[in-house]
């Protein structure tokens, strides 16, 4: 193997490793079930992997990711034909178009995100972390963080506000 196969295998497994929780909801948003989004991204991370040659470096990854799971979840839509809740062609094609709308925005809400849960103290952190990054529920995280049920939600809910104030802030501070 060459020192370049070598690069270009490590660039496309950091890249899914950024990528690939945003990729996933990116699918979510146009599937009925959880299970089928997690399909449809397996399908799609394998046809990333065989066509990552062709990507072009300093490109948009994700972008180009979306639009290789935009055309695994056509692809898909036949099986779903028989669903209860199916998107019509306008509104995958709609909310497609919105993702690349706002993309720079959600780069930038993602960024002050970050930035503002690495301000919490360890533990308000680690209850958000547990809570959504898991998948886990409020027992879940409160039993992390050895809180009780009720002083769990209270603290979300302080957390959450203190975070969406944070992410304003930050986001404002960016602006010109």
């Amino acid at each position: 193997m060459s020192d370049n196969t070598i690069n270009r295998s490590a660039e496309l497994v950091q890249l899914m490793m950024k990528y690939q929780r945003r990729l996933f909801a990116y699918i979510m948003t146009m599937v009925p079930s959880r299970s089928d989004a997690e399909d449809i991204l397996q399908e799609a991370s394998l046809t990333i992997c065989e066509k990552f040659p062709e990507f072009k470096i300093g490109t948009n990854f994700y972008s180009w990711a979306c639009q290789i799971a935009y055309w695994k979840i056509r692809a898909a839509r036949k099986k779903y034909a028989t669903s209860k809740v199916i998107f019509n062609e306008e509104v995958l094609e709609v909310i497609s178009q919105t993702r690349v709308e706002m993309e720079d925005e959600l780069d930038h809400r993602h960024g002050a995100l970050s930035r503002c849960l690495q301000k919490l103290n360890e533990r308000d952190r680690r209850m958000v972390l547990v809570r959504y990054e898991s998948g886990h529920n409020v027992k879940a995280a409160a039993q992390a963080c050895g809180r009780t049920i009720q002083g769990a939600y209270k603290a979300l809910t302080r957390i959450r506000k203190n975070l969406f104030d944070c992410v304003n802030i930050e986001l404002a501070s960016e602006s010109p």
